[in-house]
């Protein structure tokens, strides 16, 4: 017997056959770099290719860069490519590596080809190393001037590089002069393109931190510019010319005759090939005449053929991309395109993203004049092998008809989908019959002739369950079976699963039992069974809050404004003061009734009046305010809660429901809100435990005025949103914002602003470390009714947020505790 094969191992793709392969290759391009020889380059090119090939799949070959760039001294451009994707790859990666290429790349930019030339200005230009930046500018400054066309346009992207780079050297090297001085002088209009593009993001990058940039950002748009480059547009590339368009579109033209003079200037550009240019140029029209409705009307008019021609030409992504545009178009103006619905047809061989755009397109331009036509074909796509697509054609028919076009018609040809033995197409029809139906109640002895035929057990989808079980309590006297076929869907309702059904399911026994109560009564019994149980018996928790042991709080409330007429009237100031009295802050009822709150102590900050369209925080004070807190000793604002009987500070949405209902004081609404829930079963979740204080300190005297917490709470990012459970005396203590103010500041977090009426507060919250300027900021939505917090964490150091976090619950946690 032979002896057995040995298996081979095959070497690994990510590395060469053997050992001593790279050094192989090491020693042939040493042998190669200065020979002279005849067909030199041709050896070189076949090791070129295997080192590029080698690079390719992730094998270091790094130790050939000295070689590489020895045998790049040629004039062999496929060689100096090839050379120039090696160097690129590893001088990003090894700054080391990437100081040998400084020579030879700079040696190429002043190599008599242009195309060395520029391919070496190119790679140069990539490299992308903080201390090679000094040797670019050199040969950039050089490139610029660059006699070559092709030069010159690598020269300008290379600008563009070096200022994403470094953009101190671009600007102190006058580098966007010169490209400035380039895009309407230079001859070749790639050149103009290229500085055209690098000039946008320079300048709109430099205008934030520049008035010159400015300025320069908006000469870009002025007369002589434009007029420049539209008078050249047609000697632009596809790309450049779409460049040109875009920046039309920002230009205000001085009067209607400039806009018609643009507009004459770019008409041919409606016929071009390209679908990009197309669009751009359509995209000016419409921005040049928005101010002009006759003029902008007819511009649809003018772009509608060309964008049509795009749809039936080109590949489906280029057909649905100007499609989409013309879906916009369609939604805007559907008069337009009354007369060309037949472009919207759906061909077999589109994709199913296009049919569903042309389905929502010829939904939107049926008249009087189409409706038939339209809804035929409409009902052609039914029978579509591609359902998702059928399914949108009939719901297109219901919404034609819901249009109130040719009516008629379209009952019938929905009537007959509830014939065909599909069950997607019977529950599509079902749910648009139901619609019908409530629009047009006089087609109900059609429909529900057709409706009767339908078993229950045929139709599984919630929707269409639900639209049949409404028409069977809606016209259960018209259904003779209705009651019964009700009965049977009440005997299986622990196996029907969606709520949707079991509601519509509910009403319609009731429905029915009102017109047929002999026959709906065992049905109404077993429905109600089925439901009564769960309203009325719910699983219950123990009750740990009543409200008449809440009024010790309010007695403490009114203990608090003593030499008052809370003490007379027995009642909390705020709820018998009107507005003008509740304190010297200023409400706003669109906002959220946020106000500035916080204890007289050392760490207040002066009240600054804030924007009062901001959305997110409302901190604005009123003048009257501002005034007391300068004279309160010298600090910088007074709280507004003090001990006068106008300190109790409420919003007046607040005291005025309370005043209309004297019971329902903010302690024993609260109680009696939680005595509901606990009786459904529906009762707040017991308060976790406080959490271990962690190892934060936070500054007790913390500092921050309304305007800084402002701008940094639209800067900074969300760090931490999470919930919280409030503990049932934290709750019967938040009678009003006041007493948790109090209660976290001892804490050392401050309240900036805090407003809002029982059950729901709101808080915003700061604090700062003790050992640095680092800053956090809390939004505290807190829930009296379902004893919840809700808050949302900015900080300056993200680092420590969940530290500050656990260190906010832990003190949220006990607030209410004796």
């Amino acid at each position: 017997m032979p002896p057995p094969v040995q298996s081979q191992r095959s070497p690994s793709p990510s590395q060469p056959s053997g050992k001593s392969e790279v050094s192989d290759l090491k020693l042939q391009l040493r042998q190669l770099a200065g020979s002279r020889a005849p067909g030199v380059d041709d050896s070189k090119r076949e090791l070129f290719k295997k080192v590029i090939s080698y690079m390719t799949i992730g094998i270091d070959v790094s130790s050939l860069f000295g070689e590489m760039v020895m045998c790049s001294a040629t004039s062999d451009v496929v060689l100096k490519k090839m050379c120039y994707l090696y160097v690129g790859n590893y001088a990003k990666v090894n700054p080391d590596l990437a100081l040998l290429t400084i020579n030879f790349l700079q040696r190429d930019c002043r190599d008599e080809d242009p195309m060395i030339r520029g391919l070496a200005l190119r790679s140069l230009s990539s490299l992308c190393v903080a201390n090679l930046v000094e040797y670019l500018v050199g040969p950039l400054g050089s490139g610029l001037k660059d006699g070559n066309a092709y030069v010159r346009m690598v020269a300008v992207i290379g600008v563009l590089k070096l200022y994403r780079f470094s953009s101190s050297t671009c600007i102190d090297a006058e580098f966007p002069s010169i490209l400035k001085h380039l895009m309407i002088s230079d001859s070749d209009t790639h050149v103009v393109a290229n500085c055209l593009s690098a000039l946008q993001e320079i300048w709109s990058a430099e205008a934030s931190a520049s008035d010159e940039a400015l300025r320069e950002r908006e000469a870009l748009i002025s007369k002589p510019i434009i007029y420049y480059l539209l008078n050249r547009i047609k000697e632009f590339s596809e790309w450049a010319q779409c460049l040109v368009l875009e920046l039309v579109t920002k230009y205000v033209p001085s009067d209607t005759s400039e806009v018609f003079d643009i507009m004459n200037l770019l008409e041919d550009r409606l016929q071009h090939a390209n679908g990009a240019v197309v669009l751009a140029t359509a995209k000016v029209f419409l921005q040049l005449t928005l101010s002009m409705s006759d003029v902008h009307h007819k511009v649809y008019e003018r772009i509608k053929a060309p964008m049509l021609t795009l749809v039936s030409s080109g590949s489906p992504e280029q057909s649905y991309a100007v499609l989409s545009h013309l879906h916009l178009l369609v939604m805007r103006a559907p008069y337009i395109f009354f007369s060309d619905y037949k472009h919207f047809y759906c061909q077999y061989y589109e994709p199913s993203y296009v049919k569903r755009l042309k389905l929502e397109m010829l939904t939107a331009v049926a008249n009087e004049s189409n409706t038939y036509e339209i809804v035929t074909e409409l009902c052609e796509y039914a029978a579509n092998v591609d359902v998702p697509i059928a399914r949108e054609s009939i719901r297109a028919v219901g919404k034609i008809a819901l249009q109130q076009y040719d009516v008629n018609a379209i009952v019938d040809r929905l009537l007959q989908f509830l014939e065909m033995e599909k069950d997607y197409v019977t529950a599509e029809a079902l749910v648009l019959v139901k619609d019908l139906l409530r629009k047009y109640p006089q087609w109900s002895q059609d429909c529900i002739a057709v409706v009767g035929n339908i078993s229950s057990k045929t139709v599984q989808e919630p929707k269409a369950k639900a639209a049949l079980i409404w028409m069977l309590g809606e016209y259960s006297q018209e259904m003779q079976d209705a009651p019964y076929v009700l009965e049977s869907l009440v005997e299986n309702w622990e196996e029907e699963h969606s709520a949707e059904v079991r509601l519509h399911l509910l009403t319609a026994v009731m429905k029915c039992f009102f017109k047929r109560p002999p026959e709906t009564q065992n049905a109404l019994g077993a429905a109600l069974a089925a439901v009564a149980e769960r309203v009325v018996n719910p699983p219950k928790q123990a009750v740990s809050v009543f409200a008449d042991t809440q009024s010790s709080e309010i007695k403490d409330r009114i203990f608090d404004e003593f030499n008052s007429l809370s003490v007379v009237y027995q009642k909390p100031s705020y709820m018998f003061t009107d507005r003008e009295h509740r304190g010297q802050i200023e409400f706003s009822d669109e906002l959220g009734n946020l106000s500035i709150g916080g204890e007289p102590s050392e760490n207040v900050v002066s009240a600054q009046r804030v924007d009062e369209n901001d959305k997110d925080l409302l901190l604005t004070t009123s003048e009257k305010e501002e005034a007391s807190g300068l004279s309160n000793n010298g600090s910088a604002y007074a709280s507004p809660y003090d001990n006068s009987s106008a300190s109790a500070v409420g919003s007046q949405t607040r005291a005025e429901s309370e005043i209309s209902n004297p019971t329902a004081t903010g302690y024993s609404s609260q109680s009696a809100s939680l005595g509901i829930e606990d009786l459904l079963g529906l009762g707040s979740p017991a308060a976790a435990p406080a959490p271990p204080s962690p190892q934060l300190k936070l500054n007790a005297v913390a500092a921050l005025d309304p305007s800084t917490f402002q701008q940094k709470w639209r800067q900074l990012p969300v760090a931490l949103s999470q919930e919280y459970s409030v503990s049932p005396r934290g709750v019967a203590a938040l009678t009003a914002p006041q007493a948790l103010i109090r209660h976290m500041q001892s804490h050392s977090i401050h309240c900036i602003a805090s407003g809002g009426q029982s059950p729901s507060f709101k808080f915003f919250f700061f604090a700062q470390k003790t050992e640095s300027s680092s800053t956090y900021l809390v939004e505290c939505i807190i829930n009296t009714s379902s004893a919840n917090a809700q808050t949302k964490i900015k900080a300056d150091d993200q680092s420590t947020s969940e530290v500050f976090s656990t260190l906010f619950q832990s003190a949220l946690s006990k607030f209410g505790n004796p």
